[in-house]
């Protein structure tokens, strides 16, 4: 029996990259909920307002109608079209679509994953919200109609976690370095339109978008890494 070295550094390399993959994951976990729990204790001490309110204020200048934003007439009502893509009805019906694909391709690890990152970030979403039960802007300020109460937006919250989600999986299947970077480039870019449009429409604080993103990409990464472990366990014999 001969040695193959060849074999030997690729399986090498394979553990290698995977433990990296593991670790870099939970870093990303640990970092994500650090930083909401740093965000979340200013919030609930009140230091945290002085910066929202300088925020909302420079976004919504004129005192006359404050509840118009700063830009050109057009920019709200495109904030208003682009803030819907982090809506639970828009992402339910990505989720179930995308879903629905996987299962008829046979890649029901995937479609579960997707299912369950999305319902399990609105649980998240709706408990943490009742926890918090941070009220919204003033209502003078806001450009756009509200249903429940501030902290974390649910918006930016499940916008990371499905679009993160989706991200990461096409990334993964995608051939060539450039490829992946474009995919998850644009997963964040659409993640991050989102929670942006929620602050310049006058519905959320500025600290309420980066625990939502905070805590969207904890549990997207989180998600992705249950299902690459799945994915790749050995199969029962």
């Amino acid at each position: 029996m001969t040695f193959d070295s060849r074999n030997f550094r690729k399986t090498i390399w394979s553990f290698v990259r995977a433990e990296f993959v593991l670790l870099a994951s939970l870093a990303i976990i640990a970092a994500a909920v650090l930083f909401f729990i740093e965000i979340a204790d200013e919030m609930t001490e009140g230091h945290a307002h002085g910066f929202d309110l300088v925020v909302l204020e420079a976004l919504h200048p004129d005192p006359a109608n404050p509840s118009e934003p700063v830009g050109p007439h057009w920019l709200d009502h495109a904030a208003a079209d682009l803030t819907a893509l982090g809506s639970v009805s828009v992402l339910a019906a990505i989720a179930l679509l995308v879903g629905g694909f996987l299962v008829l391709r046979r890649k029901r690890v995937e479609a579960a994953i997707i299912v369950v990152a999305f319902a399990g970030g609105l649980a998240l979403s709706e408990s943490l919200k009742a926890f918090f039960s941070r009220e919204r802007p003033p209502e003078v300020y806001r450009a756009a109609e509200i249903l429940n109460a501030s902290f974390p937006s649910g918006h930016a919250l499940l916008s990371a976690v499905v679009f993160l989600t989706l991200g990461a999986m096409l990334a993964q299947a995608a051939k060539g370095k450039a490829l992946r970077i474009f995919v998850m480039s644009a997963a964040t870019g659409l993640m991050l339109i989102v929670g942006a449009t929620r602050i310049y429409l006058g519905v959320h604080w500025t600290t309420d978008v980066l625990a939502g993103w905070s805590a969207g990409a904890a549990w997207a990464t989180a998600c992705w890494l249950a299902g690459r472990w799945l994915k790749n366990r050995p199969a029962r014999s």
